[in-house]
């Protein structure tokens, strides 16, 4: 049979949309889920404890998988990996869409994460194995970052305008006809790569471990509002995990496949990018839900009117991811670029530490969305910093671990600030404050914590970071060829 072959311009360009839609998909379904919780409720009986595992059955395996999935990608093949993961998720999606009990909806949401754990793992090694010119990589990873950051406001509005019109069920429903378009399209727009083979990296002790330890530390995370930073069951718990997971790190500096070859921290750019990006996606994301749960229980909105109002955040984070983010990066670095975003970050996180109990929309919340801009700039930077050293045989398991980064500093940041809100607010309200005020200082305190732990990812930035030689300007990896 004949191959079939795009232009490389063309192909690497549509391959580029395959996976950012792919990114939006995983991203939306984290968040779609919190606008028709209600009506989930009411319809499939679920109580107020187990109505989290809507989320957590998504949240788990995605995070505790990824890194076990981007190295399968390197041995299998990234293009078979994410085919295979995008058709698990629109399966589970439909088998979601068509519950009729909650466990049969938990069940399904926990096979959606096991298929987004699979496809997004590999995305960003297709990539950057795609784009080896620095000047297009940079481009390239601004219009993935541009959905990625697109992706929980789309989902919260989304997730309004189909529950009202049509029922909850669409939510999920809707999936299908895009994850079979994303497949569709990504056979002739992906490059066919062939894996190392399993027996390169057939640690299975490693995978048990590592896969173990993850699950078991985002389950602890996302059940400390429930338990408690200091119960015993958070403290057994993440013990058990950190004692996995250090394990797993002992096995990789002796294995001799390991899953994860400890090569891919040594660079300083790289370890550096993971902990400034730990830190300001704990910000970040604990900041879209805090604000949230500020503009519902404070000031009153709903929660398609919360989606709305906070568009803008979405609009100025991809607008300068798309625009100006590859122009400033190929122009002064991604370091510059990298500081200079989290200098807007802290901006609109010392902001928001002053806003009252009767904000105003347009003069104490819409500065804060504009300055929230710097995440176009972060987001990026940090993802070329990430993955700057990955070379072709790693490019899976690069991008797998970036992405758990990514989801254990997102868990830990709603975890800790949504703690620290709510013994906040206890503590105001024995003291006599009215609910509203005791709220608005409650999300004080986790506004404070945010800006906190931005200035300790600038501190990290500035310090650890360096900006690459020009004889290192060169990707690391090489492109792939782009025939199917």
């Amino acid at each position: 049979m004949p191959s079939l072959s795009l232009s490389p311009l063309r192909s690497r360009w549509a391959a580029l949309g395959v996976l950012s839609a792919t990114m939006l998909m995983t991203i939306l379904d984290g968040s779609i889920v919190t606008v028709a919780a209600p009506a989930i409720q009411d319809d499939l009986g679920f109580s107020p404890a187990g109505l989290s595992w809507i989320m957590n059955a998504y949240l788990i395996p995605l995070g505790g998988l990824l890194l076990l999935a981007g190295r399968l990608g390197d041995l299998v093949g990234r293009r078979t990996l994410f085919l295979a993961g995008n058709a698990v998720f629109t399966a589970a999606s439909v088998l979601a869409g068509a519950a009729t009990s909650s466990g049969l909806l938990i069940a399904a949401r926990f096979l959606q994460g096991v298929g987004s754990a699979l496809a997004s793992a590999v995305v960003l090694g297709i990539l950057v194995t795609l784009f080896a010119d620095p000047r297009e990589r940079t481009k390239a990873i601004g219009v993935f970052s541009f959905t990625g950051a697109a992706g929980a406001s789309i989902g919260q509005v989304l997730g309004g305008v189909l529950t009202d019109a049509l029922s909850w069920h669409w939510i999920f429903l809707i999936n299908l006809p895009i994850g079979l378009a994303v497949m569709l399209l990504a056979l002739p727009a992906l490059p066919r790569d062939r894996g190392a083979g399993l027996a390169a990296g057939a640690d299975v002790a490693g995978a048990a471990l590592v896969t173990s330890g993850l699950m078991l530390g985002i389950y602890t995370v996302v059940k400390v509002e429930r338990f408690g930073w200091l119960s015993a069951h958070t403290l057994g718990l993440g013990a058990v995990s950190l004692l996995l997971l250090a394990g797993f790190a002992v096995r990789q500096s002796r294995a001799a496949t390991p899953l994860m070859p400890l090569r891919i921290l040594r660079s300083r750019n790289v370890s550096g990018a993971y902990v400034v990006q730990l830190l300001t996606l704990s910000a970040m994301f604990s900041f879209q839900v805090i604000v949230a749960l500020y503009m519902q229980q404070v000031l009153g909105y709903s929660a398609l009117g919360t989606g709305l109002a906070m568009l803008p955040a979405a609009v100025s984070i991809g607008a300068v991811s798309l625009l100006a983010s590859a122009r400033l990066s190929n122009r002064f670095g991604e370091r510059f670029v990298l500081v200079a975003g989290l200098v807007l970050l802290i901006g609109a996180m010392a902001w928001l530490t002053t806003v009252p109990v009767d904000a105003d929309y347009v003069t104490d919340l819409l500065p804060v969305f504009v300055l929230i801009a710097g995440g176009g700039l972060v987001l990026p930077s940090l993802t070329g910093l990430g993955m700057s050293s990955a070379r072709p045989e790693d490019a899976g398991l690069a991008s797998g671990l970036f992405n758990t980064v990514q989801q254990v500093g997102m868990a830990l940041g709603v975890a800790v600030m949504t703690t620290l809100a709510a013994s906040r607010v206890a503590s105001l309200r024995a003291d006599g404050r009215d609910t509203a005020a005791a709220l608005t200082g409650g999300y004080h305190l986790a506004f404070t914590v945010s800006a906190g732990l931005l200035v300790a990812a600038l501190a990290v930035s500035l310090l650890v970071l360096r900006r690459p030689a020009p004889a290192a300007a060169a990707a690391p990896v090489e492109s792939v060829p782009t025939t199917v």
